[in-house]
């Protein structure tokens, strides 16, 4: 009797034991996923490409000597306005004024002998015709006139040359503007050269600036001539000023060639319609540049897009919630680690992630596919997919990007959301 009632004490706690576990599957498996929502709306968004710059004039000129010299004057100095024609350097000129002298000297000796040598030409051509001379001495006469006068073209070409460099020896502003940028000292030397540049200093008009800004290869394409932009230099926090995409570099500039890090950038000049009198060439700023702008448009915040596999018709409704249950324990098992990698491609077969948003409808989320348009920094349009007004899922973005299935229970908690607005 007593092995009896042992028995049947046992079996009722065993049943017991595997009730409380049923039951304790049955709350888990109801459990709802906690969520924050936006709702569709329309309105304006802009699509933007930015970019670092520099600011610098858009006319600008660096002044060099075209003859090397002593630099024995300087006529302004750093800062200074200036006009076209004004004075600006003063080369040691000694040594090309003894040219000029030396070439002046040697076209005098030139046309001398140039004088005698046609003279005797001209005599010995009558003496010629005279019969009194041969042919092969007039010959002589002739090439000995004929080289004098090359002599006394190639003496003139000479002094011309000694004059112009002793002319280059004083440097005159080709523009109105300001001396932004002095290279050189009273003292120094300036080299002279044709094919490299020794900076004396730069003269820009400062009344025109514009920002030239790196633009990546994959962004460049969407920009034209003429897009609005907005340009934010560090020196003024919380200030932009306005200006239009003026020029586009046809050939990129590659950084890093080789090498995982390489990178291809495009020049883009923005003429600033607005800036401020202290702008300066040189400055650091950021250029955003509007590429297209849409009005009445469908748009969601950016963080509600994310990636699925399609869903397929038989995993709707009373299959896919069965499929869902058998699968819940595994899900619940995977590590707070795993929840943060990327968002892997359910199986559900080998059909390629698309684009989706989840649309919560009487507290079940549902996942839309949908087609974009252009996107802003925060926001996404919509071309297809939910409607105006409908609630999608914004957050968290562990549970968006990871976890949330289509057909998910989900409770709807924004006060984080609001806190953080708030504040």
């Amino acid at each position: 009797m007593k092995m009896k009632k042992k028995t049947l004490f046992i079996t009722l706690g065993v049943v017991a034991v595997l009730a409380v576990i049923i039951i304790a599957n049955l709350k888990k498996g109801g459990q709802k996923i906690i969520v924050q929502t936006e709702k569709v709306s329309r309105g304006t968004i802009t699509e933007t490409v930015s970019g670092s710059a520099r600011i610098q004039p858009e006319i600008q000129v660096k002044i060099s000597a075209k003859v090397s010299g002593q630099i024995v004057r300087l006529g302004v100095e750093e800062g200074d306005r200036v006009t076209k024609g004004q004075f600006l350097v003063q080369l040691d000129e000694e040594f090309y004024r003894a040219t000029v002298e030396q070439a002046e000297s040697g076209l005098k000796f030139a046309k001398a002998a140039y004088e005698k040598a046609k003279s005797e030409y001209e005599r010995y051509q009558k003496l010629f015709e005279g019969n009194l001379a041969s042919q092969s001495e007039l010959d002589i006469y002739r090439s000995s006139y004929q080289q004098a006068s090359a002599n006394v073209e190639q003496g003139d070409a000479q002094l011309k040359q000694a004059k112009d460099n002793l002319s280059k020896t004083i440097i005159y502003s080709p523009m109105d503007g300001i001396v932004s940028q002095l290279n050189k000292k009273l003292g120094e030397m300036a080299m002279g050269s044709n094919f490299t540049l020794d900076v004396i200093m730069t003269v820009a008009d400062l009344s025109k600036m514009q920002a030239e800004a790196e633009i990546d290869e994959n962004d460049v394409v969407n920009v034209s001539l003429n897009d609005s932009s907005r340009v934010a230099v560090d020196a003024f926090p919380d200030t932009t000023f306005f200006g239009r995409v003026s020029e586009i570099a046809n050939t990129g500039t590659t950084l890093g060639t080789g090498t995982q890090n390489e990178i291809t950038n495009f020049l883009v000049k923005v003429a600033m319609i607005e800036k401020p009198s202290t702008l300066r060439p040189g400055m650091s700023a950021t250029v955003d540049i509007v590429t297209e702008n849409k009005d009445h448009a469908l748009k969601v915040p950016i963080q509600c897009v994310t990636t699925r596999s399609p869903v397929k018709p038989e995993e709707k409704g009373e299959a896919a919630d069965k499929k869902k249950k058998k699968a819940s324990e595994e899900d619940k098992k995977e590590s707070a680690a795993d929840s943060l990698k990327p968002a892997k491609a359910d199986k559900q077969g080998d059909e390629k992630p698309v684009k989706v948003v989840f649309v919560v409808k009487d507290g079940v989320a549902h996942q839309v596919p949908v087609e974009t348009g252009i996107s802003s920094d925060t926001e996404w349009e919509l071309i297809s997919g939910p409607q105006e007004g409908d609630e999608v899922v914004s957050g968290s973005f562990r549970i968006l990007s990871k976890q949330l299935k289509d057909g998910d229970l989900v409770k709807v908690d924004n006060s984080v959301k609001k806190s953080a607005e708030k504040k």
